[in-house]
């Protein structure tokens, strides 16, 4: 019988994840399908329902979770109240079908998703890129918004150094990582062929 394989692409805010997402979705020998994140946290200027993130609100989030279809979940406590991050068994995955997936989450998720669907099935891709780039990247992205939250900003740039520990990383069991420090194009060549070598 086919069985799928699940992508988990992971890394610090500002690490490049949305647009190797977007170049590796795109990429029609790769045949990879979206799996839609939920949030609760407020829509950025640009975005769309349904396209980065469903999106809901508390009530949303808790009539799923008292339903058991929450795969993965994770909560960031910021200046402008609990956000929160999951991914809902909603039938978007199907391994039985012998498609595979790209996800984009974090080391925890990453860790949830594996033990939800067997370690066999989910592959990390973990994005390393030197902090001074991060946050000059991050700077730029918060100057481009409307209502810029420079708070924020500083304050995910701390939790994320946390949250991907080395220790974390190492006790997650993730030892291949890519570094997108210079031209984001090699970054993606090099996942493209490790999905290629990986994906069933």
């Amino acid at each position: 019988m086919a069985t799928g394989r699940i992508f988990l692409l992971m890394g610090k805010s500002t690490s490049g994840k949305d647009t190797i997402y977007k170049n590796l979705i795109a990429d029609k020998d790769l045949s990879l399908k979206k799996v839609v994140p939920y949030t609760t946290r407020p829509m950025r200027d640009g975005e769309t329902d349904g396209v980065q993130y469903y999106f809901r609100d508390e009530k949303g989030y808790r009539d799923l979770k008292e339903r058991g279809k929450i795969i993965e979940e994770r909560t960031y406590y910021t200046n402008y109240g609990e956000w929160r991050y999951f991914t809902v068994d909603d039938g978007q995955i199907d391994l039985a079908s012998g498609d595979s997936y790209l996800v984009i989450g974090t080391l925890e998720s990453y860790c949830y998703f594996r033990d939800y669907f067997g370690k066999d099935f989910v592959f990390p891709i973990l994005i390393d890129v030197e902090a001074k780039i991060r946050l000059e990247r991050a700077m730029k992205r918060e100057e481009k918004q409307e209502h810029p939250r420079y708070d924020e900003m500083c304050r995910r740039f701390l939790a994320d150094e946390e949250d991907f520990d080395e220790s974390k990383i190492n006790e997650a069991g993730v030892e291949k990582r890519f570094f997108n420090n210079g031209l984001i194009e090699d970054c993606i060549n090099e996942i493209r062929q490790h999905i290629l070598e990986n994906r069933n």
